[in-house]
């Protein structure tokens, strides 16, 4: 079982690639039109609660992506935060980095996104403003050693219960999922990745953390998952 080649940001996140390369880089094509990035306003708000239960989403504040960055849809009240992540929140050498058709719905506790919600929106101006892959990287590298971009603290926790999720041509919706983030340190730590563990994990050094993900069994609807 392997998790996808998906970053995490603003965040977050997303996931740092496993088994890709930086210097596939040079083979992907471009930013698109930004046009093509977009949803309505309605689906956009819609697919960003579904990421977690309606429990805790109905409540969320809610980021929608727009031509100009991210923006505050509706106001949150219990912490939580909700949006839909775009291709270039993948991890570096991604060849889907620029794909329009990636959605990854994602709703962030109060402590996750202290650190993932700026890296996001960092990620995504750059992204606006150059178009260029290394320049995203080159960003975030600056914010996290000036400290403008705060490193992720133990606590910070992420749904990922979608079933309108597009991680990529290879790996489509994935499973449902909870995500964990942590400072750098050994997944071996959690016991991640061991035979027979349901802890998967990923080392994203890049942002000096680690990534923790249990899939669950049940999408955010109540509905059973069947992909494995």
């Amino acid at each position: 079982m392997k998790a996808p080649a998906y970053g995490v940001a603003v965040t977050l996140l997303l996931l740092a690639s496993q088994g890709i390369a930086r210097n596939g880089q040079a083979n992907q094509p471009g930013m698109s039109p930004v046009s093509l990035y977009l949803l309505p306003l309605d689906e956009e708000i819609s697919l960003a609660r579904s990421a977690a239960p309606e429990s805790i989403s109905k409540d969320a504040e809610i980021l929608v992506f727009t031509r100009t960055g991210y923006r505050r849809a509706v106001r949150g009240k219990n912490g939580f935060v909700c949006m839909v992540s775009r291709s270039w929140f993948a991890a570096f050498g991604d060849p889907d980095f620029w794909s329009p058709r990636v959605r990854a719905p994602i709703c962030y506790n109060a402590v996750a996104a202290l650190s993932q919600v700026p890296e996001a929106i960092k990620r995504t101006r750059v992204a606006l403003a150059s178009g260029s892959e290394s320049r995203i990287l080159q960003a975030l590298e600056a914010g996290i050693k000036s400290g403008e971009l705060p490193v992720a603290r133990a606590g910070s926790l992420a749904y990922m219960m979608s079933k309108g999720t597009y991680f990529n041509h290879r790996t489509t919706h994935w499973r449902p999922h909870l995500m964990f983030f942590v400072p750098e340190t050994d997944p071996r730590s959690w016991g991640a990745g061991l035979a027979r563990s349901p802890i998967l994990a990923v080392v994203n050094r890049e942002e000096h953390m680690t990534v923790f993900l249990i899939p669950l069994g049940r999408w955010s609807d109540g509905t059973v998952s069947r992909a494995r």
